[in-house]
């Protein structure tokens, strides 16, 4: 599992999350696949492309498991 640190902030939109770690060659892919139901949020499909994540929030997309924390 990664850890996702929000540094102040008070969320991180969904797309923006897996282009900043990498996990998309883009911010058009990351929003393909979040509209192709392959992301999960807390264990459920989010197809919400800003979907605000916040302290908290887990998000899976392939292989890879994201914690948000504060």
């Amino acid at each position: 599992m990664t850890n996702f640190q929000l540094n102040g902030h008070d969320f991180i939109e969904l797309n923006k999350l897996l282009k900043v770690l990498s996990l998309t060659g883009s911010g058009g892919e990351a929003k393909q696949f979040i509209r192709d139901g392959e992301v999960q949020v807390n264990g459920e499909v989010e197809t919400q492309v800003r979907k605000k994540l916040r302290a908290g929030d887990t998000v899976s997309f392939g292989d890879e498991t994201i914690a948000i924390t504060a």
